[in-house]
């Protein structure tokens, strides 16, 4: 008999076994709609702008590029077109470029110091590298127009230059640090072990393996400098940028051949991100299939 209640208790379904809550079951529907739906919300808001700056750059010229007025490649064709927006791009990229070079090699250097070797007030360098990060753009710049008036510094090209350094080059340490903590020391010291100076064993063991983190930290600065405006705007004088032009020309809609400048800078940026994610991925791959 009591084989036979075994039996039976093992081929009756289970009274103990409850159906779903409710808690359970919105949390499903949740997982399924409610998070995809509102991540391509997302997305969709911040992709229209960019949608919108490269429509417009077909648009045909005018006093104003406020109003769709028909399809036209002549902006493409001439993205100079508009009156001093060639010559504010290239200013702004002048600006970029030296400002994250000297950032570069300022801020890996000192994140290279603060990763690696312990001394006195380390963690004060460390707190004062992020307050750049910290403080608001508009007491950044006037604080800065403040001291280059003081020590009778002219407005102009290497003002603007010095105030991007300052705060592209926390980005860089920050950047850059992170990197040097994920290096194995061990590697420094086979190569101080093999007779290497401190300059052979940096130059030719620790650089290489930086030469990520400095990639990323120099494309980041180039986009922090090039666009920046509150800063600029601040120390310039009447050195016009490009973020400058398209402020001032924002009043009237901005020209058409800025947002050609707008759309192929996107376009550059996202081939550069797609080159360095294959190139990275060819990698993982050779380390793969070398294993």
């Amino acid at each position: 008999m009591s084989s036979q209640t075994r039996q039976r208790s093992q081929t009756s379904p289970s009274t103990s076994v409850r159906p779903d809550s409710g808690g359970a079951r919105f949390g499903r529907i949740l997982g399924r709609w409610a998070i995809p739906v509102l991540g391509g919300l997302a997305f969709v808001y911040l992709l229209v702008p960019i949608v919108y700056i490269f429509v417009f750059s077909f648009n045909q010229p005018a006093r104003t590029n406020l109003t769709w007025r028909g399809f036209t490649w002549e902006n493409w064709q001439n993205p100079c077109g508009a009156p001093g927006v060639c010559e504010s791009v290239q200013r702004s990229l002048q600006i970029g470029l030296t400002a994250t070079a000297i950032a570069l090699v300022l801020g890996t250097l000192l994140a290279y110091g603060l990763a690696r070797y312990a001394f006195r007030f380390r963690d004060a360098a460390g707190f004062l590298i992020f307050l750049p990060l910290a403080t608001p753009e508009v007491v950044l710049g006037a604080s800065l127009l403040a001291l280059f008036l003081n020590v009778g510094m002219q407005l102009g090209f290497w003002s603007v230059v010095l105030a991007h350094v300052m705060f592209c080059m926390s980005f860089v340490v920050v950047t850059i640090r992170s990197r040097v903590a994920t290096l194995d020391p061990r590697l420094e010291e086979a190569g101080r072990d093999l007779y290497g100076s401190p300059f052979q064993v940096f130059l030719r063991v620790t650089l290489p393996q930086l030469v990520p983190g400095i990639l990323a930290a120099g494309l980041l600065s180039f986009a922090m400098s090039f666009d920046d405006f509150i800063i600029t705007n601040f120390n310039s004088g009447t050195l016009e940028t490009f973020p400058k032009f398209v402020y001032v020309a924002a009043a009237r809609g901005i020209p058409a051949e800025a947002n050609v400048i707008g759309s192929a800078m996107f376009l550059i940026a996202l081939l550069v991100v797609v080159v360095m994610q294959i190139v990275s991925w060819q990698r993982r791959r050779r380390l793969m299939s070398a294993r």
